[in-house]
């Protein structure tokens, strides 16, 4: 899937494409799942914050088989399942891919899980984690929590040992939220969200707060925040907030951005040992994403449109042969 300039699914078109053999430090990987997120399609669209050169095949993870090894490459051979991770290149049967961005899949995970795995999962922890210091017996509350990253902060948070409250705009979404573990789910779109997050943690603010949507859910989410506490941007589907400034100064509290892209390229080894701990998590059936549709990969444009619409419960994923 392809494009020559950046623009709506429907710029896309599927092409004959051969990346050729792996360079000496590359893996070559046969693609059987590749999963399609928001910023997917932002970035295919030429409207994240950074534009990508053209022509572009977006695509930022998949799963698949290994099919060749560059001359340097120790850890990997032909034939291992294998999941991978990057910035396009990924809605294709095949794509080279640097070694260092490849993982051999765990056994725990199928295609299609593995997949959607990587980019959700590390983010929730580098989020949490790194940037928002959560720690056990604090309260979490993870806005999207049906959502790509957001289901990932459920069943990481909870992993650390937190209450984790989710809030999500459909049944379906909260019902989800629940199944990774949440404590307490309430309606993003319901008049009262403030009193319904303040009663489901016992009166008192909470002490972090996982932020992928933006938009109008941040200022009330900020003001939901206890002392000392800490409020992750992971993204903003939902625009670009503006918060008043004395907020933070009132509540001894922290604007956090998070951004795991570049916490990969200026702190390489702790984002490697990151990767590490879901990667063994996920071995252990500790962490595991949710499918809410898979698509052929000749049903590209659909696919975007629908992980891009943000209504589905779980991951979208693109299959191939």
């Amino acid at each position: 899937m392809r494009a020559d300039e950046l623009g709506p699914p429907d710029t896309y078109r599927l092409v004959l494409h051969d990346p050729g053999p792996p360079s000496d430090t590359q893996v070559r990987i046969g693609v059987r799942a590749a999963g399609i997120s928001f910023v997917d399609v932002l970035t295919a669209s030429g409207g994240y914050q950074v534009k990508p050169a053209v022509p572009f095949i977006p695509g930022s993870e998949c799963a698949g088989i290994v099919e060749a090894v560059g001359s340097a490459v120790r850890d990997l051979a032909p034939g291992d399942k294998v999941v991978g991770s990057g910035w396009g290149g990924m809605f294709a049967e095949v794509v080279n891919l640097p070694a260092r961005t490849v993982r051999k899949m765990p056994a725990a995970l199928s295609f299609e899980a593995a997949a959607v795995f990587p980019v959700s999962y590390a983010t929730a922890w580098h989020a949490l984690v790194d940037r928002g210091r959560l720690q056990a017996g604090e309260t979490l509350l993870v806005l999207g929590a049906g959502g790509a990253t957001g289901y990932a902060a459920v069943q990481i948070g909870k992993y650390l040992g937190a209450r984790v409250i989710g809030s999500a705009s459909s049944e379906a979404k909260r019902a989800l939220a629940t199944t990774g573990g949440a404590d307490a789910v309430v309606d993003a779109r319901g008049d009262d969200w403030r009193d319904r997050v303040k009663a489901a943690n016992g009166g008192k603010g909470v002490d972090v707060v996982f932020d992928p949507v933006g938009g109008a859910a941040t200022d009330p989410a900020f003001r939901s925040l206890g002392w000392n506490g800490r409020h992750l941007v992971i993204g903003f589907p939902g625009g670009i907030a503006a918060l008043r400034t004395n907020l933070p100064l009132l509540k001894g509290a922290s604007l956090v951005g998070v951004d795991v892209r570049q916490f990969g390229l200026f702190e390489p080894e702790k984002s490697e040992a990151n990767r590490d701990a879901v990667f063994a998590l996920a071995a252990e059936g500790k962490l595991r994403p949710a499918i809410a549709k898979t698509y052929a990969l000749k049903d590209f444009q659909a696919a975007m449109e629908d992980a891009a619409a943000g209504e589905r419960a779980g991951r979208i994923v693109l299959t191939m042969n």
